[in-house]
């Protein structure tokens, strides 16, 4: 069964494709993004709107820097701040404080139309609604058995579509920018004793947030009842 990754970077497909043995084709799908605190209610949105558009399989992430003496700030909003203060600003900021630590998750999110065996991975089965509907429903579900239906009334039949989760996580440091390669947040994101800027694609891949949660999801996606 092929499936669908959304994105418009080829390089995450040719990254999903080392994990999984279906074939994996990149979908160039515009997926609207709700404002939320939490990753995994980003990415179960975007995957919802990626399958009503498919009809088929699909695959999107969601990922961001969670700074330690932030409290994780930016986290999901990491993009907007990259766009607006800059990774440079961002390292300045971070240099000033104590603590340095930081992690970089990242959530895969599928979505086939049907529904899950209980599995520890969590299923997210809440529909939001735009940005206040996003903030009453922040809390998202952490095991198969503790999810909200959270259906509308006059919703359409597939609002609910569940959608499975999987979380990678790279804890690391912020220092001073290094490295040529990359993209992002990788020349301020120090993992081991060299930045992701640091690192060629391949070494950056295998230990990356994005590949640890491919790799939960291939070893789940190669064994599930489809």
């Amino acid at each position: 069964m092929t499936l669908r990754f959304v994105t418009t970077n080829a390089g995450k497909v040719r990254e999903a494709r080392e994990y999984l043995d279906d074939p994996v084709e990149q979908l160039d799908f515009d997926t609207p993004e709700i404002q939320s605190d939490d990753l995994g209610a980003i990415a179960a949105h975007k995957a919802r709107a990626a399958y009503r558009h498919a009809r088929e399989p699909v695959i999107v992430d969601d990922a961001g820097l969670f700074i330690g003496a932030f409290e994780g700030f930016p986290g999901p909003y990491s993009a907007y701040v990259e766009d607006t203060l800059g990774v440079e600003r961002v390292w300045q900021l971070t240099s000033e404080e104590s603590d340095r630590t930081a992690a970089f998750r990242g959530v895969v999110a599928y979505c086939d139309g049907g529904d899950f065996e209980a599995t520890p991975e969590p299923v997210d089965r809440t529909e939001r609604r735009g940005q206040d509907q996003a903030a009453a429903d922040r809390p998202s579900a952490t095991t198969d058995e503790q999810v909200r239906e959270g259906t509308d009334g006059d919703a359409d039949a597939d609002d609910s579509l569940p959608v499975k989760l999987f979380e990678g996580v790279v804890p690391g440091e912020i220092v001073a920018p290094r490295g040529e390669g990359g993209f992002g947040y990788d020349p301020v994101f120090e993992y081991g004793d060299r930045t992701f800027a640091e690192m060629d694609p391949d070494e950056k891949n295998a230990v990356s947030h994005r590949g640890r949660a491919l790799e939960q999801f291939a070893e789940w996606y190669a064994a599930a009842d489809r």
